[in-house]
């Protein structure tokens, strides 16, 4: 099985440049897709219908052209849930001053088969750190525990961005942006309960040390330097930590300030 996460920085402006349908060389059985920034019935006849695929989106309700998420599936869902559960929402107060997360199609879960698969757009904490305490107290305890529900069932693989570099290793200049946004210790302590809920980061499976990002800014040619931040993961279950085969990162693909990471299972 394999499955291809990416920050798109907005859907139909890689279809039109002919730049979207770069990732279907990978020949995934899944695709987690973030920040499309469009409504399902906006999108072209060749986003909205991919032969051999199930397409689930959720959009902002909100604001237009705002966040968003998709997953396209070879295999059909045996289930779809949207945005994290109410239940748990009211239980971490899950709004700020900006509004609802859940209002922002931040959150795809499909139940298939074997795995829970989970797209995850987690919102940004601002340069001004004002959405910090929405990431500390509310949003990532409560993505964690929903994922921790969903893992009852059966092994949960979650993808995304999460918006944050977890150590310094995974940004290129750590000591210049610590307590910036997306690096702040507030933001990692999230990662760090991730990991200790029993969740493997899959690409420090393979791969150590830095050099290895998957977004990078617009500004000082930083992509071509390499001078970036890994902030989009892939989180698998500790129970199937072995059957990983392996988890890339692809920066050779254009088109957005993030680049796609692609997930190897194997099958049995």
């Amino acid at each position: 099985m394999k499955i291809v996460t990416w920050n798109v920085n907005g859907i139909r402006g890689l279809h039109t440049k002919n730049l979207f349908q770069q990732i279907f060389g990978f020949k995934a059985d899944a695709y987690c897709l973030q920040e499309t920034k469009s409504e399902l019935e906006q999108l072209p006849d060749g986003l909205k219908n991919i032969k051999g695929y199930h397409v689930t989106y959720s959009h902002s309700r909100k604001r237009k052209g705002y966040s968003g998420t998709a997953i396209y599936t070879k295999e059909e869902p045996l289930q779809v849930i949207l945005d994290i559960p109410e239940s748990i929402a009211k239980k971490y107060s899950l709004e700020d001053s900006y509004g609802h997360p859940n209002e922002e199609g931040r959150v795809i879960a499909v139940e298939l088969e074997k795995y829970f698969l989970v797209n995850v757009y987690t919102p940004n904490s601002k340069p001004d750190l004002s959405r910090v305490k929405l990431r500390e107290e509310s949003w990532d305890p409560a993505f964690l525990e929903f994922c921790k529900s969903l893992e009852k069932k059966k092994p949960v693989i979650f993808c995304g961005d999460l918006n944050v570099a977890h150590m310094p290793e995974d940004l290129a200049n750590p000591n210049a942006n610590h307590n910036t946004h997306g690096f702040t210790d507030n933001e990692r302590r999230g990662i760090d309960k991730i990991i200790a809920a029993g969740f493997v980061d899959a690409f420090r499976l393979f791969t150590k040390g830095n050099g290895h990002y998957t977004w990078w800014s617009h500004f000082a040619n930083a992509r071509a330097r390499n001078v970036g931040w890994r902030i989009d993961y892939f989180f698998v279950s500790k129970s199937i930590e072995k059957k990983i085969k392996s988890c890339t990162i692809h920066s050779e693909i254009l088109g957005s300030d993030h680049c796609p990471v692609v997930l190897e299972i194997k099958d049995k």
